[in-house]
C-alpha cells in the first residue's frame, strides 16, 4: 500500500465529514492570495497547504524539489520531476499532517505560515498544458450520437472498438473552473437550408469528462505499453468539454471538430493523484471483439469515480440532471496513452488528455445535453419551473466527482463555468 493511502489515517487539521480532501487524497493545486504570489498548495479539509512555505521552514529536505518548483504558478515542475518524486513529497506531507506525528503539528508559528484557509485563496490553472487530446471512449455516449445522427442499427463506426478514437484539440483555450465563457460565434446550416449562416450558436452543451495529466513520457519513436501507462499520469481532473453542437455539426466532416469545440474547456483547480485513486480501480466492459496487442492489459484499469452534473440558472438554484460514473468507460486510460504514443508520438509532463463525454446505460447517466434531452426533443425540467434543450445565457454548469469505498471519500471539487452572452 501506498502509505498516504492508509485508510486509518487521521489528521490534526479538521476535515469535515463527507469532505473531498481527507488526509488520504492530498491533491495538488496552485494558488495565490493577495498577500501571496502563486506558488504550490496541497488540499486538506478546508485549508490549503503552502509547499513554499514547508520548504522553507525545512519541512521537505531530502526530497528532489527546488523552492523555484514550489513557487511555481503551475505544477509542471514537479510533474517533471516524475513519479517517483511526486509519490515521496504526497508520502512526507501525508506524514507532516498525521494526527500523532507532531513535527508540524506542535509549532503553532509554523502552522499558521503554512496552513492557509480556502476561503482565502484563489485557485488557478493547475499546468501549463502543452498539448491536449480529447478521446471519444463512452460506448454509451458514442452509441447514442451514433442513433441519433446516422443509422440507429450501425450507430458505432467500424473502427470504434477497435481503437480509441481521439482528436488533437486546443489547449489555450482550457480554463479553470470559475471562469465564465461566452457563447461562441460560427456557421451553422439551417435545417432545410442550401446555404449556412453565421451568427452566436444556438445549441451550446456541455459534455462531462474526466482528464489526466501526464508526466513526461518516453523520446520520440518510442512507445508506451498499457504494462507501464499509468508510470506515466500524474494525475486527474474534472473537464468540461463546452460544444457548440450546430457548428460542430456543419464543419466536423471531414476532419472532426474545429470552432465546435476549441473555443473553451473547462477543468477543476485540484489534481487528484493516480496514487490518491489507486484503491478505486475496478473492471471494465468486456472488450469484444478482442483488441490487438499493443491494447491489451492485466487487471482493473478502470476508476469508480461517482460524477454528477447541476445546472443553476441565475438567481435560482441549482438542479442536478445527470449522475454518472467514470468506470463506464470502454475505453481505459492505459489504452488511450498506449495508442496516443505507439506510433512513437512524444508524450510531454503536463501535457492534458479527456475521456470524451462519460455516459452510463441509464438515461440519467447521459454526459451531455444533446443526450439528456435527446437533440432537443425531451427538455429537462428545473427545480424552477423553467425547461432546457441546451444552455442558456447566465447558466451556470456544475460539475462534481468523487471516489469513496467505506468512510473514505476521495474528491475532486468541482468545476463550475458560467455561461455569458455573445461578446
Amino acid at each position: 500500500m501506498i502509505s498516504a493511502n492508509d485508510p486509518k489515517l487521521t489528521s490534526w487539521v479538521n476535515v469535515p465529514d463527507n469532505s473531498d480532501f481527507p488526509i488520504q487524497n492530498l491533491p495538488f493545486g496552485i494558488f495565490k492570495t493577495p498577500q501571496m504570489d502563486a506558488r504550490v498548495g496541497i488540499a486538506i479539509g478546508e485549508h490549503v497547504l503552502d509547499l513554499k512555505a514547508l520548504h522553507v521552514l525545512g519541512y521537505l529536505e531530502n526530497l528532489p524539489f527546488t523552492l523555484d518548483d514550489l513557487s511555481s504558478n503551475t505544477l509542471n515542475a514537479i510533474i517533471n520531476r516524475g513519479k517517483v518524486a511526486t509519490r515521496e513529497l504526497r508520502n512526507r506531507v501525508s506524514k507532516l499532517l498525521t494526527s500523532d506525528v507532531p513535527d508540524l503539528r506542535d509549532k503553532e508559528h509554523h502552522v499558521k505560515q503554512a496552513l492557509i484557509p480556502m476561503g482565502d485563496c484563489e485557485m488557478l490553472l493547475p499546468v501549463e498544458i502543452g498539448d491536449y487530446t480529447d478521446f471519444y471512449s463512452s460506448i454509451e455516449h458514442a452509441t447514442n450520437v451514433g442513433k441519433m445522427f446516422r443509422d440507429p442499427a450501425n450507430a458505432l463506426l467500424p473502427n470504434w472498438k477497435h481503437i480509441p478514437v481521439g482528436y488533437h484539440g486546443r489547449s489555450s483555450s482550457i480554463v479553470v473552473s470559475g471562469t465564465p465563457i461566452h457563447r461562441p460565434k460560427g456557421q451553422m446550416l439551417p435545417a432545410d437550408a442550401e446555404a449556412p449562416v453565421f451568427g452566436p450558436c444556438k445549441l451550446l452543451d456541455f459534455e462531462l469528462e474526466m482528464a489526466f495529466i501526464t508526466y513526461p513520457g518516453k523520446p520520440m519513436g518510442d512507445s508506451i505499453g498499457t504494462s507501464e501507462a499509468e508510470n506515466y499520469i500524474f494525475g486527474m481532473v474534472l473537464f468540461n468539454d463546452w460544444s457548440a453542437r450546430d457548428i460542430q455539426k456543419w464543419e466536423y466532416v471531414p476532419l472532426g471538430p474545429f470552432l465546435g469545440k476549441n473555443f473553451a474547456s473547462s477543468v477543476s483547480a485540484w489534481v487528484v493523484t493516480l496514487d490518491a485513486l489507486e484503491p478505486y480501480k475496478v473492471a471494465g466492459p468486456v472488450q469484444d471483439p478482442p483488441v490487438l496487442s499493443y491494447l491489451e492489459y492485466d487487471g482493473n484499469r478502470n476508476y469508480d469515480i461517482n460524477l454528477e452534473v447541476g445546472i443553476q440558472p441565475e438567481g435560482n438554484d441549482e438542479t442536478v440532471i445527470c449522475r454518472s460514473n467514470f468506470k463506464y468507460m470502454y475505453w481505459n486510460m492505459s489504452q488511450q496513452l498506449a495508442h496516443h504514443t505507439v506510433n512513437g508520438c512524444n508524450i510531454r509532463g503536463g501535457d492534458m488528455m479527456a475521456s470524451g463525454t462519460i455516459s452510463g446505460k441509464d438515461e440519467t447517466s447521459y454526459g451531455s445535453m444533446l443526450e439528456l434531452s435527446w437533440k432537443g426533443t425531451k427538455p429537462l425540467k428545473l427545480s424552477n419551473g423553467e425547461e432546457r434543450k441546451f444552455i442558456n445565457d447566465n447558466d451556470e454548469v456544475i460539475m462534481r466527482g468523487h471516489a469513496t469505498n467505506g468512510d473514505i471519500r476521495i474528491g475532486f471539487g468541482e468545476v463550475r463555468s458560467k455561461l455569458l452572452p455573445t461578446r
